[in-house]
């Protein structure tokens, strides 16, 4: 085997490792921490709801120029994968032998 390939395909495993070890163990240091001192701290108090965020995001939105923008780039780059993946599968595929 290529020695390139094989620390290729161990630093593919280590990347997928550590994508793994991010994703799955940040959660856990997400937790809140009791206050310093012991003591029972009183429960914080709720914030009102803002209407003005809620009144932006209606108003704001995305426009529907950007919208077809992103549909367009995600069916280029759907059929560049296509092709690509088309034309790796036809290169490793036999050759058909003409019956005679």
């Amino acid at each position: 085997m290529n020695p390139i390939r094989r620390i290729r395909r161990i630093a593919a495993v280590l990347v997928g490792l550590a994508a793994g070890l991010v994703a799955f163990a940040t959660p856990a240091f997400a937790r809140v921490m009791p206050p310093e001192g012991g003591g029972s701290a009183p429960p914080a108090p709720v914030p009102a709801p803002v209407r003005t965020v809620t009144h932006t995001v209606v108003l704001g939105g995305t426009p529907g120029w950007q919208i077809a923008l992103i549909a367009a780039g995600a069916a280029l780059l759907a059929a560049a994968v296509a092709v690509l993946a088309y034309r790796a599968w036809t290169t490793r595929r036999r050759p058909a032998t003409a019956a005679a």
